[in-house]
C-alpha cells in the first residue's frame, strides 16, 4: 500500500504523521519505506537525526538521472537508505529538489516515480510519501504513484478553506492520471477536544460527509521533543497516549 501525505498549507504536521505512521508500521514487523520529497527534508532530518552528507544517496540523484541520456537508469532502491531501526527504509530529501523542479516538468518526468515504485511492490508493504506543501511536480508524482492520500487538518480556517481546493485537486488527478487513487481519510491534528472551535470545525466536516478519520491526534509538547531527539513516538514512549492515537490510526488505515 503507498500513502501520499498531503496538504498545500504548511504547518500541519505531514511531516510528523508520515514518519510516525512508518514507524509504527516497521514496529508492526511490515517492511516499510518513506520517501521523502519536500526540499525542506522534515521527515529525512527525523528519522536520521541529521541532515544526510554529501555521500548519502538521495531522492533528487534519482530524479537527476532521468534528465540525462544513459543507457539505463539506476533503479529506485539504489538511493534508499536504512535508518537504525529493522524495517524502516528511507528516500531522503535534498535541497537539490527546488533546483530540478523545473526540468523535471518541462521534461514530462511525470510517471517516474509510479515506475520506479512498481518495481519494488515486493520489497515493501508499506510506502509513505512525505510531500512539499504546494501542488507542484512531486506532489504530482506523488499521487500518480500513491494509492490512497492521507490529508492532515489542524482544525484552522485556513486549512478548511484549503481543504476543498485540495480534494477537487486530488480528483483531478485521479481522472486524468490515476483512477485507482482514493482519499483515505482526512487526519485531524493537534486536536484540543476541550475547545469549541475545534470541535465544530470537525464536526461540520463530518456533517459534510467528507472522510474524517479516527482517533484525532491530540496536542502534546511530547511531539516536540519526538522531533528534537529524532525519535518517532512509538521509539519514544510507546505508552504515551499520543502514541497509542498513531497507533490506533495506523490500524485504522490497514
Amino acid at each position: 500500500m503507498q500513502h501520499v501525505v498531503f496538504n498545500q498549507k504548511g504547518g500541519v504536521g505531514k511531516s510528523t504523521i508520515t514518519c510516525n505512521l512508518a514507524a509504527i508500521s516497521a514496529w508492526q514487523g511490515l517492511r516499510t519505506l518513506v520517501i521523502d520529497l519536500d526540499a525542506q527534508g522534515n521527515s529525512t532530518r527525523y528519522l536520521l537525526g541529521a541532515d544526510p552528507d554529501e555521500d548519502t544517496p538521495n531522492g533528487a540523484q534519482f530524479f537527476e538521472q532521468s534528465l540525462k541520456f544513459t543507457v539505463r537508469d539506476r533503479g529506485l532502491a539504489d538511493f534508499i537508505v536504512s535508518t537504525r531501526w529493522e524495517g524502516l527504509d528511507l528516500l531522503p530529501s535534498s535541497p537539490l529538489l527546488d533546483e530540478l523542479h523545473g526540468k523535471l516538468e518541462s521534461r514530462h518526468k511525470i510517471y517516474k516515480l509510479r515506475d520506479a515504485l512498481a518495481q519494488l511492490a515486493e520489497t515493501y508493504d508499506q510506502v509513505y510519501i512525505d510531500t512539499p506543501p504546494a501542488l507542484n511536480f512531486y506532489t504530482r508524482c506523488a499521487l500518480i504513484a500513491a494509492d490512497g492520500c492521507l490529508i492532515p487538518f489542524d482544525c484552522d480556517d485556513f486549512s478548511r478553506r484549503a481543504l476543498y481546493a485540495l480534494l477537487d485537486n486530488v480528483a483531478e488527478i485521479r481522472a486524468d492520471h490515476n483512477p485507482d487513487l482514493r482519499v483515505e481519510g482526512i487526519i485531524v491534528n493537534q486536536f484540543q477536544p476541550r475547545a469549541n472551535l475545534p470541535q465544530r470545525m470537525v464536526q461540520e466536516l463530518i456533517d459534510e460527509g467528507l472522510p474524517v478519520l479516527q482517533p484525532y491526534l491530540g496536542a502534546s509538547v511530547r511531539i516536540r521533543e519526538s522531533h528534537e531527539q529524532s525519535l518517532p513516538m512509538i521509539f519514544l514512549d510507546p505508552r504515551h497516549k499520543l502514541t497509542q492515537e498513531f497507533v490506533a490510526l495506523h490500524d485504522a488505515l490497514r
